[in-house]
């Protein structure tokens, strides 16, 4: 059963892809940092060319976002909760 494995802080994935840019191979940066190559190339679509700043707004939207996912998905539940009572008869 494989782990979660490490959580990579965003100045550590900035600093993997910076390195990246002026590295011979990706694979070697990859080896060096512990991580796939998958997950290198996951990072650079997500956040090249991004700064610090930027990353870390789009991480607070992307919290912001399940919150207000998760509060919707608590409405639609509760108003199909009311309907089916309502529907009932007494």
């Amino acid at each position: 059963m494989k782990g979660k494995g490490k959580r990579y802080s965003e100045e550590q994935i900035l600093k993997v892809l910076k390195e990246a840019e002026t590295a011979e191979s990706i694979s070697d940066v990859c080896r060096r940092h512990g991580i796939s190559d998958t997950t290198f190339y996951n990072w650079r679509t997500k956040y090249g060319g991004m700064d610090i700043s930027e990353m870390r707004r789009l991480k607070s939207l992307e919290q912001e976002n399940a919150k207000l996912k998760r509060i919707v998905t608590q409405q639609v539940m509760d108003i199909d909760s009311l309907k089916e009572l309502l529907s009932k008869k007494w």
